[in-house]
């Protein structure tokens, strides 16, 4: 299918730098594209030359005559514009009907008379977003559409561009946005673009491939010039005239070697993790909390535990930062009971960057305005550190004023892991990184021993890190599901009357719990709990004991019965271990609850 809008060899240069290097482009009708590529590497600015809106050094442009293009720029520019349906309908012809201008505007929850100045980060964005579908465009170009958008809206925007008969170009951080609408992929790469005729979810194996053959063929390279370099110390003097074209051949290799960037494969990262906190971190019990008459929260009870990885979900709005807030102590409910572990050290990573001084160097603004940070256990020089978030050393001194969104989140991403905690709170980490960096992230969280609490519109984010989701379900009810976002829409649709049934008898088994909890707390009750701590104390020692033991490679080899016999203590003491935890959290529950 001939194209409708195409970029053909397109160069760019910036601050003295190639961005663009023979950059293509080619959309026609029906394609769902995604842009990928690294932050700075060009994306936002080959989808603005698309748009017409940036002029190439060289290369050309080609629309074909009639189509429309409307553009989602990532920053939303509203001057000349007073109120949000000004703004909207600015793009619309005369004779087009509002009646979708009126049904965007309420869907996205916005006020058409409303002063664009007075829009909250989230409106602003649900503005600029129906602006670009208001008008039915040939080609709709999408610069991080789904930035500050909540889920239901995001599923939404889904369902409308696989519904629309235009070509799609988008930009998004949000894999399974990508998945759920690309039919093809644009990868720009050390300034080239490369094509894939697949959908999103081909692309990671793709992209292995072909970084796999690139450092092949960089060993090749090097190897050649090793052997070059060996034939040339061998004596190149006596054969000067005749091998000279073998030398500039040499040099030529050396210029390209240098010239190459690096390949970003895994980054070798680990969080600096503090003192372990203790068993349960936090504990809440029925609790309650309303805002203006508002119920924000209605009866929620749950306990998390050390090492667990829970995700909130839920529209902008709804109550996730307040009740991030109570279960880490820094917002007291209306009703109920909080319990906080012991040798708790939480480190709260905020995007929106409010504790970066833009006016700081890159390094000291990571560094808190030293050379050295204290990462991983060791002193660690800044240079070397920066390099783990993906700066270059020359980056060092760069205001952190002149940075793009990526870079700044990448600023905060380090100052805040390089801190002692046990206890990690990320409030929507995802914005404004690219995919590389969300691996890195991920990466880091995985190996991360201590606690996670996850607030993210991100559901493959979602998916890749949390052990169970507390979604919002209206009416200041909160329920939580085993496992990430996806299975957390499995069971809320499950129709099957057995486990509904089975439900009902668990929920009718801990009403009965916490009705026999209900009790008064006596001396026995205080002397078991106290007991109980070093039972568990104990159990723990034997527990490390048999796994020392079992560690020997060549235990089973050697001496099969004592590997036996420590198989067999190990799973005696995990086992009362436990049930001793069991039985001292019940205990714990029944004292908070009656103070």
């Amino acid at each position: 299918m001939p194209p409708i809008l195409s970029l053909r060899n397109i160069h760019l240069t910036f601050g003295g730098d190639p961005l663009l290097k023979g950059a293509d482009l080619s959309i026609s009708k029906g394609d769902k594209t995604c842009l990928i590529g690294r932050n700075g590497s060009g994306k936002s600015t080959l989808l603005k030359v698309a748009a017409g809106l940036v002029e190439p050094d060289e290369g050309k442009r080609f629309i074909q005559p009639g189509v429309k293009i409307s553009y989602l720029p990532q920053e939303q520019d509203f001057y000349g514009y007073k109120t949000v349906l000004d703004y909207i309908i600015a793009d619309i012809a005369i004779d087009d009907s509002r009646e979708k201008v009126n049904m965007l505007i309420n869907y996205f929850g916005l006020t058409a008379n409303k002063n664009l100045s007075i829009l909250s980060g989230g409106e602003a964005r649900r503005c600029a977003l129906a602006r670009s579908l208001a008008p039915n465009p040939d080609v709709l170009l999408l610069d991080e559409p789904t930035n500050h958008l909540d889920l239901p809206i995001i599923e939404w925007l889904e369902k409308e561009i696989l519904n629309k008969n235009s070509a799609i170009v988008v930009i998004s951080h949000d894999r399974k946005f990508l998945e759920n609408i690309s039919n093809s992929i644009i990868w720009i790469n050390n300034s080239i673009t490369y094509k894939l005729n697949k959908k999103f979810n081909q692309f990671e194996e793709w992209k292995e491939n072909f970084i796999e053959n690139e450092i092949v063929n960089k060993s090749k390279l090097d190897k050649k010039i090793l052997m070059e370099n060996q034939w040339l110390h061998k004596g190149v003097t006596a054969r000067r005239k005749r091998n000279m074209g073998r030398l500039n051949a040499l040099k030529n290799l050396r210029i390209k070697r240098k010239n190459e960037k690096p390949i970003l494969t895994k980054i070798d990262v680990e969080l600096n993790e503090s003192e372990n906190s203790g068993k349960k971190v936090s504990y809440v019990k029925n609790i309650s909390k309303s805002y203006n008459g508002v119920n924000i929260i209605n009866n929620f009870s749950t306990i998390i535990q050390r090492g667990d990885r829970l995700g909130i979900v839920g529209s902008n709005g709804v109550g996730k930062t307040t009740l991030l807030n109570i279960l880490i102590g820094l917002t007291k409910p209306d009703e109920g009971v909080v319990f906080l572990g012991k040798k708790l050290e939480i480190e709260i990573l905020d995007q929106k960057r409010d504790g970066l001084d833009l006016n700081m160097t890159l390094a000291n603004a990571i560094s808190r305005g030293g050379d050295h940070v204290f990462f991983n256990g060791e002193s660690q020089h800044i240079i070397g550190y920066m390099k783990s978030f993906l700066f270059a050393p020359e980056q060092a001194r760069t205001p952190v004023n002149v940075l793009s969104g990526g870079e700044k989140s990448r600023v905060v991403l380090a100052r805040s892991l390089a801190k002692p905690s046990n206890v990690l709170i990320l409030d929507e980490p995802t914005n404004d990184l690219d995919l590389e960096t969300l691996d890195f992230l991920q990466e880091i969280l995985s190996d991360y021993k201590g606690t996670i609490i996850l607030v993210s519109h991100d559901r493959d984010f979602i998916d890749r890190i949390v052990t169970s989701t507390i979604a919002y379900e209206g009416n200041g009810k909160w329920i939580e599901y085993a496992g990430g976002y996806s299975d957390m829409i499995e069971q809320k649709f499950r129709k099957n009357d057995n486990e509904a049934k089975s439900n009902q008898k668990i929920s009718k088994k801990r009403n009965k719990t916490k009705a026999q909890l209900l009790t008064r707390f006596t001396y026995k009750d205080k002397y078991q709990l106290s007991r109980l701590t070093n039972i568990i104390e104990e159990l723990e020692l034997e527990i490390k004991t048999q796994q020392k033991t079992l560690s020997d490679t060549d235990l089973f080899r050697l001496n099969p019965e004592l590997f036996n016999m420590a198989a067999d203590k190990l799973k005696i003491a995990e086992s009362a271990h436990k049930k001793a935890e069991d039985n001292w959290l019940e205990l714990e529950i029944k004292r908070e609850s009656l103070i």
